[in-house]
């Protein structure tokens, strides 16, 4: 089957299968900001084991982007 006409059947549903459908598409991606290549993840811990960059806590990280956020 054809996306145009996959999308033209699914258009025609009503609305509550459309919505259930809609959530169900959307659950099923991944969390946005969570896609990394296997090559960053390797560079960064290279950057990690080699000094160049230095850890820091998730509570770090927090303080840092409200900071930033002005909050």
């Amino acid at each position: 089957m054809e996306l145009a006409q996959l999308e033209r059947e699914l258009l025609a549903l009503p609305d509550r299968e459309r919505a259930s459908l809609a959530a169900l598409l959307l659950d099923s991606l991944p969390p946005e900001g969570t896609d990394v290549s296997d090559d960053e993840v390797d560079r960064r811990e290279h950057q990690l084991d080699s000094g160049e960059v230095q850890p820091i806590s998730h509570e770090e990280l927090l303080r840092r982007v409200r900071s930033e956020r002005g909050r």
